[in-house]
């Protein structure tokens, strides 16, 4: 089997290789800065040695788990420590295919390019549900879509790319859909920290065995480098996800872990709170801009992502490509999305540098 090298990888090396300087909206990797605990805790590692710098265990550090469990409120055994949510998901999926219920994949469209690509290769069929104009998806149109053959349902709220946050009757649907199909819901939480609706509404709400949950701090804490990502199983699918993930992985990375644990301990509400109001005076910032461009454009109601149509540009690669030579300003085709909004672009809130790309775009297209 081949796999093709994610879209972001190209976008993001044309971009660095070009002849201007460019404003970088394309991959998620938030640039406020981690939380003082967390390099204190790192700190504090360099000086254990010994013991401390061997294997952890392969389902994470017991003390990490328990605080994720304490936080999600579910039991520790549940708990898998991944390296990074994108793990997690394959475990899930990977999991999902297991119970032998069927092998398809209910996706969303637009939908975040891993989860498709994760499906292949696994070898599951994906089968798709359109969210509307606002990014929002009707439990309905997922049960139709649904069938005997389908081995999960994998969603992602607040939603990249769209910046969707499913409520909850929306998450109770999606539980009781997955239910009456006998497949899995995975859900993937990862900006769980990134809510201004205050509408969103966790899977784990719902008493369910036909549930996963996934997440990582890669967001919440500005550190997609560390890995630390996590699942939540219902407890008879935990034993096999906790094997596949230690034959693959034999273990996480033991320093991250523990600098996670510290930062999770010690990072006062303040730091989340401040992060959410910054991202919230950029989402003002930027569709003003493309209000003043004439663009089309989503506000989210979560995550950091804005999606925008400009007339006359629509959502390849190519217009990606020509908005880095000649505005300066790096964002991802729809197309790598889905089929549903082929005619948008997606840009990543996530640069000191937004209210600076959005100019370049309104003076480009002015």
């Amino acid at each position: 089997m081949e796999y093709e090298t994610p879209l972001f990888f190209h976008v993001m090396g044309y971009a660095a290789s070009a002849d201007r300087d460019v404003v970088d909206m394309v991959s998620g990797n938030p640039d406020w800065g981690s939380p003082d605990a967390l390099a204190e805790g790192l700190h504090e590692y360099a000086d254990l040695g010994g013991a401390d710098f061997q294997y952890p265990p392969s389902e994470g550090l017991r003390e990490l788990r328990e605080e994720i469990a304490a936080r999600r409120n579910v039991d520790v055994e549940q708990v898998v420590v991944t390296n990074g949510g994108g793990e997690a998901n394959y475990l899930a999926m990977a999991r999902a295919l297991e119970l032998d219920a069927g092998d398809e994949f209910v996706l969303t469209d637009p939908v975040y390019p891993y989860y498709p690509g994760k499906t292949r290769m696994l070898g599951a069929t994906p089968r798709y549900v359109a969210a509307d104009e606002t990014g929002q998806l009707d439990p309905e149109d997922v049960r139709e879509t649904a069938s005997d053959d389908t081995a999960a349902i994998v969603v992602n709220t607040p939603n990249n790319p769209t910046g969707a946050v499913y409520g909850e009757e929306t998450m109770r649907e999606l539980v009781a859909v997955a239910e009456e199909y006998d497949a899995l819901l995975v859900s993937d939480e990862v900006y769980d920290h990134f809510d201004f609706s205050g509408r969103f509404t966790s899977a784990l709400s719902f008493d369910s065995d036909h549930r996963v949950v996934t997440g990582a701090v890669s967001k919440s804490l500005a550190i997609t480098g560390f890995r630390v990502g996590y699942a939540i199983f219902p407890e008879y699918l935990v034993e096999n996800a906790k094997a596949r993930h230690m034959l693959v992985n034999v273990a996480g990375p033991r320093p991250s872990q523990y600098a996670v644990l510290q930062a999770l301990r010690n990072t006062p509400p303040e730091y989340y709170e401040d992060n959410r109001h910054l991202l919230q005076e950029r989402i003002e910032t930027f569709t003003a801009a493309l209000d003043e461009a004439g663009a089309e454009y989503t506000t989210p109601d979560g995550a950091f992502y804005v999606m925008a149509r400009f007339d006359g540009y629509p959502g390849t690669l190519e217009n990606v490509e020509r908005f880095i030579d000649e505005a300066g300003v790096a964002g991802m085709p729809g197309e790598a999305f889905g089929e549903s909004r082929r005619e948008w672009l997606r840009f990543a809130l996530v640069s000191p540098r937004v209210e600076e790309a959005a100019q370049r775009l309104a003076d480009y297209l002015g």
